[in-house]
C-alpha cells in the first residue's frame, strides 16, 4: 500500500515539473512512511511513497522499472495474483529484480500493452510511462478500492493518490465546483468522476487514462460487472459455490511479509471473515474493535467471535473530541464526505496500526450479498405499487397520515411511493431530498439541484442494467455508486491517514461476478438480506450473529450536535460567510439547527452541512 503522484508535460521539450511531483510525494508520507522514490525523464516525473507490504527489501522500491529502463510504473495497492502472473512472465524470458507484487506490472505492460490490467487480480490505482511510445497510462482497480486524482492543465498534466496531494502541486488554487457540492449534498459523497474542485477529476474504477504530451487524455472503462442472469442454480449448490470462493478471497488477502490482522465489529460480514482467517491460518488472528460512549456499537458480539475463535482481541472505547476531530477528517478527505462511520474506521484503524500493518474487513458485504434494510423498504413499495389503484392509494394515504412524531419518516415514505423507481430510491439514502433542497439551498446552487442530476444519473444506471430482478439492479446502482465512492473511499483515507492497509475479501472481482450472476432471491429473502452469505458461513459466525438484525456501526452523532459540537455547529452554519457564500439558504439551515434541538434527529444533515462549510473554509476560502 503506498501513495503515487507525477506529472507529465504537455510540451515534449519541456522538463517535468519534478519539484511539483516532489511537493506532492511529501504530502503522501503518511500513506508510505517506508521509503520514498522518483523517476524523472524529460517531460515526465513520477513519484512514490512506500509502506512495505510484500519484499521488505529496498529491491521492492519503487519506480519499477522493466529490464532495458524503457517502461517504468508507481503503484499503490497490491496484486493478489502476482505469483501466478510472475511465473507465466518469468517463462516468457523476463527478469526480476525483486520479490514484489508491483514489479509484475512493468514487465505485464510489455507482454500485453494497455490491456494488462484485466489479468491483475487485486486492488490498485497504478501509472505506467512507456518511453518509446511516449505515453503515460493511468489505471484503478475494477471495484475502486484504491483512489487516484487528476488534473489536465495548460502546462501538463498531474495526478496523485489524494486531493491534498495533488493541489500542492496545481499551478493555480481550483474553484469550488458547485456541480459536485449540489450532489454531495444529495448523497454525503461527491460522485465520480467530479470532485468538488473545477478541473480535478477522479479517475472512475475499473477505468484506464492514456495521455501523450500535448494531447487531451483519453479515459475507457476496461471491466463492467454484468448482473445479466447466469444459468439457474440450486441454492445448495449456490451457497458451497460461495463458500469456495470466499475462502480463496481471503487465502489470498492473507498473503504478506508483515503483521496481520482483522477489523471486527461483531456483524456478520467481519465475523465471517475473522472465521476464513482463522481456518486458514496456523498462527492467533489478531482482532480489533472500538465502541463510543453513548454510541450503539457491536463490541459484545465482537467479544463473542473474539471467543470462538481464541482471537488475539483488542478493544478500545474512545471519547474523542469531535471539535478537532471533524476538522482533520474534512482536511484529509480533501473534499467533503459526510459518511460519519469515517470516524470509527479512522479511530479503529488508529489502534489497529499499533500492532499490525494489514487487516481485513468485512467492507463491501452489504453491496455484494444484498444486506441493506433499504432493499426491503424499495421491495414494499414495488409491491404496493403493484396493488390495483384503488387498494394502493388507500395503503399510501395511511401511511401519509400515520400519527405521532415516531412515524414522521413513515409519513414521508408515504409521500414517496409513487416517485419513479430512481427518485424513490433515493429518499431511502439522500441526505438531502429535491424536496429538501427547495428551503436549504442558496441562488448559488439552486440552478443545480433545478436539474435533478443525481436523480438522472440514478435512472439511467437503472435503465442500462442487465439485471433479470429488483434485488440485483439495486445492487447494480450501488456498486457502481455508493460502493467505490462512498464506502472504499472512507476506509482509503480513514485507514491510509495511518499507514494501515485495508484488505476487503468480499470485494474480489471474482466473488462479485460470480454474486452478479445469481438470483436476487438467492441474496434477499422476504426482507431478510445476506441469505447466501449466512448459510455460507453458518459454521463460522455464532448463531446470535446470524439471527440477529441488521445494525451499523451506530454514532451519537445528533448528542454531540446538542452537546460538545453544538456551539461549533451554530458558529459554522450562522455566520455571515454562509450569507455571503450562497450556497445555502440562512432560514433552511436554522430552521434545522433549531428543529434539532427541539428532538427531531437532524444529526446526518447537519453533519452534511458542517463538513461542507468547514471544507471551504479550508481549501477554498484559505486559498484566496
Amino acid at each position: 500500500m503506498c501513495g503515487i503522484c507525477g506529472f507529465l508535460s504537455a510540451d515534449p521539450a519541456r522538463p517535468a515539473d519534478e519539484a511539483g511531483v516532489r511537493r506532492m510525494a511529501a504530502a503522501l508520507v503518511h500513506r508510505g512512511p517506508d521509503s520514498g522514490g522518483f523517476h524523472v525523464e524529460g517531460p515526465v516525473a513520477l513519484g512514490h511513497r512506500r509502506l512495505s507490504i510484500i519484499d521488505l527489501s529496498a529491491a521492492g522500491n519503487q519506480p519499477m522499472a522493466n529490464e532495458d529502463h524503457t517502461v517504468f510504473a508507481v503503484v499503490n495497492g497490491e496484486i493478489y495474483n502476482f505469483e501466478e502472473l510472475r511465473r507465466d512472465l518469468a517463462a516468457r524470458g523476463h527478469a526480476f529484480r525483486s520479490r514484489s507484487d508491483s514489479e509484475i506490472v512493468v514487465h505485464l505492460y510489455e507482454e500485453r500493452g494497455e490491456d494488462f490490467v484485466t489479468a491483475l487480480r487485486g486492488m490498485f490505482a497504478l501509472a505506467v510511462w512507456d518511453s518509446r511510445a511516449r505515453k503515460l497510462l493511468l489505471a484503478r482497480d475494477r471495484v475502486g478500492k484504491k483512489p487516484l486524482y487528476y488534473a489536465a492543465g495548460r502546462d501538463g498534466f498531474r495526478f496523485a493518490s489524494e486531493l491534498v496531494a495533488l493541489r500542492e502541486a496545481l499551478p493555480e488554487a481550483p474553484r469550488a465546483n458547485l456541480d459536485a457540492l449540489q450532489r454531495y449534498l444529495t448523497l454525503q459523497y461527491v460522485p465520480s468522476p467530479m470532485t468538488a474542485f473545477e478541473g480535478v477529476e477522479k479517475l472512475p474504477a475499473a477505468h484506464l487514462l492514456t495521455i501523450e504530451p500535448g494531447r487531451p487524455p483519453t479515459v475507457r472503462r476496461y471491466w463492467t460487472l454484468s448482473f445479466a442472469p447466469g444459468a439457474p442454480v440450486r441454492e445448495g449448490d449456490a451457497v458451497k459455490e460461495v463458500r469456495a470462493l470466499l475462502e480463496e478471497s481471503v487465502r489470498l488477502r492473507q498473503i504478506a511479509d508483515v503483521p496481520l490482522g482483522a477489523f471486527l465489529s461483531g456483524g456478520v460480514d467481519s465475523s465471517a471473515v475473522v472465521g476464513l482467517m482463522a481456518r486458514a491460518s496456523s498462527q492467533r488472528i489478531k482482532t480489533f474493535t472500538i465502541d463510543f460512549p453513548g454510541g450503539a456499537g457491536e463490541a459484545g458480539y465482537a467479544r463473542m467471535v473474539a471467543k470462538r475463535w481464541n482471537t488475539e482481541h483488542h478493544e478500545m472505547m474512545v471519547n474523542p473530541d469531535m471539535t478537532s476531530v471533524l476538522p482533520d477528517l474534512v482536511r484529509r478527505y480533501g473534499e467533503p464526505f459526510a459518511d460519519t462511520s469515517a470516524v470509527p474506521v479512522y479511530f479503529l484503524s488508529q489502534m489497529t496500526r499499533q500492532h499490525v500493518i494489514v487487516a481485513l474487513s468485512g467492507d463491501g458485504g452489504d453491496e455484494v450479498f444484498a444486506g441493506y434494510k433499504r432493499y426491503g423498504r424499495d421491495r414494499i413499495a414495488r409491491g404496493i405499487n403493484r396493488m390495483p389503484a384503488p387498494v394502493a392509494a388507500l395503503a399510501k394515504a395511511l401511511l401519509r397520515n400515520l400519527p405521532g412524531a415516531g412515524m414522521r419518516g413513515v409519513r414521508e415514505y408515504g409521500e414517496h411511493l409513487s416517485l419513479p423507481a430512481a427518485e424513490r430510491y433515493l429518499f431511502l439514502i439522500a441526505h438531502f431530498t429535491r424536496r429538501d433542497q427547495q428551503d436549504l439551498l442558496g441562488p448559488a446552487l439552486r440552478p443545480y439541484a433545478d436539474a435533478d442530476p443525481v436523480t438522472r444519473a440514478f435512472t439511467e444506471i437503472l435503465a442500462r442494467s442487465d439485471a433479470g430482478d429488483d434485488v440485483n439492479r439495486l445492487l447494480d446502482l450501488d456498486t457502481q455508486t455508493y460502493l467505490p465512492d462512498d464506502i472504499l473511499t472512507k476506509v482509503d483515507i480513514a485507514s491510509m491517514a495511518h499507514a494501515l492497509e485495508v484488505r476487503a475479501p468480499f470485494v474480489d472481482h471474482v466473488l462479485m461476478e460470480r454474486m452478479a450472476a445469481l438470483a436476487g432471491s438467492l441474496k434477499f429473502r422476504g426482507f431478510r438480506g445476506k441469505r447466501l452469505l449466512r448459510r455460507a458461513t453458518a459454521d463460522l459466525v455464532p448463531r446470535a450473529i446470524l439471527t440477529r438484525r441488521k445494525k451499523g456501526f451506530s454514532l451519537p452523532v445528533d448528542a454531540w450536535l446538542r452537546a460538545e459540537l453544538r456551539p461549533m455547529a451554530h458558529d459554522l452554519l450562522t455566520g455571515p460567510s454562509v450569507r455571503k457564500r450562497g450556497l445555502l439558504e440562512p432560514r433552511g439551515v436554522a430552521r434545522l439547527l433549531d428543529e434539532h434541538e427541539r428532538g427531531v434527529d437532524h444529526g446526518e444533515r447537519l453533519w452534511n452541512l458542517l463538513c461542507l462549510e468547514l471544507w471551504h473554509r479550508t481549501f477554498i476560502d484559505q486559498a484566496r
